[in-house]
């Protein structure tokens, strides 16, 4: 345990940033999926809108620094190819 109290500011708030990087990466995980689902399930309209969300949720996660550049790209990447290959 930290004794001294900038120390104990700086866990606090660690703990606190953690937990909404953690919040950020589980809800993005979840979209990839329900899009999936969608893309499998032949929804069109669902997955576009997932879609779109996916895009907007790994592009904030960069800004924020929980996620590399290249890494959200490429999850974006993956994800409007699913979907552009249901559209044809």
């Amino acid at each position: 345990m930290p004794n001294k109290a900038a120390a104990i500011k700086a866990l606090r708030q660690s703990k606190k940033r953690a937990e909404s990087n953690e919040t950020l990466k589980r809800n993005l995980k979840f979209l990839i999926k329900q899009t999936i689902k969608a893309v499998e399930a032949g929804d069109k309209d669902k997955a576009l809108a997932s879609a779109l969300q996916v895009q907007q949720l790994a592009d904030k996660a960069v800004k924020k620094e929980v996620l590399k550049r290249n890494t959200a790209d490429r999850r974006k990447a993956s994800v409007m190819k699913k979907v552009n290959a249901l559209k044809k």
